[in-house]
């Protein structure tokens, strides 16, 4: 039987948050490190936030390994993840199929409701319209995102659906949570389809 795996979140500030990896102690029941980043005109997020944004991140790793666009994401829901997804476009050859989309999707089967009220969603990338659009009708009360996306981003880049005062449901909205490092995961990603 595998030993069980006990965490350690330890909260440093962004520029300090190295590369997330495991780390072994003989004289401790810890395992794994966690490295939660502080910013420094935010207020804190909850834990299960930065570790929902690791979990993004771990995701969109696993993306550019097989090819797809690096972007994860994660829904976090009473302190837990309770989904996680990165892209599949490529592999299910339908461009909707967005991480953000995904997660959702899942965490709707994984709690059995049609509502995220109560819900976080973590993600590397600013949501594009669909992806907004899947936010706003699945009522996640709060979104998290990493790299700003200037071509499509529906957060406040491009446009502002996820906040827009016409529609019946605001989602809170953090973005450039880990910022530097989701939007080097992308710039490698297309730097190496590119070179």
């Amino acid at each position: 039987m595998a030993a069980p795996v006990v965490v350690m979140a330890v909260r440093l500030p962004d520029a300090e948050v190295p590369e997330p990896h495991t780390v072994q102690f003989r004289a401790s029941r810890v395992t794994e490190v966690c490295f939660l980043p502080m910013h420094p005109t935010r207020p804190p997020l909850p834990d299960a936030v930065y570790l929902g944004m690791q979990a993004a991140l771990s995701e969109a790793r696993c993306a550019a390994e097989v090819g797809e666009v690096p972007v994860g994401a994660v829904v976090v829901a009473d302190g837990h993840v309770v989904a996680r997804a990165h892209n599949e476009t490529l592999g299910r050859r339908d461009l909707t199929q967005h991480a953000e989309l995904l997660a959702i999707q899942r965490a709707l089967q994984t709690l059995e409701t049609d509502r995220l009220d109560d819900a976080t969603l973590c993600v590397t990338l600013e949501p594009c319209a669909q992806c907004a659009g899947a936010i706003v009708l699945a009522r996640v009360s709060r979104v998290v995102f990493g790299a700003y996306d200037p071509k499509a981003g529906m957060a406040g880049s491009v446009g502002d659906l996820l906040r827009h005062p016409q529609l019946n449901h605001r989602p809170e909205v953090v973005g450039g949570v880990m910022e530097e490092k989701c939007g080097e995961l992308l710039s490698e990603f297309f730097k190496g389809r590119r070179g």
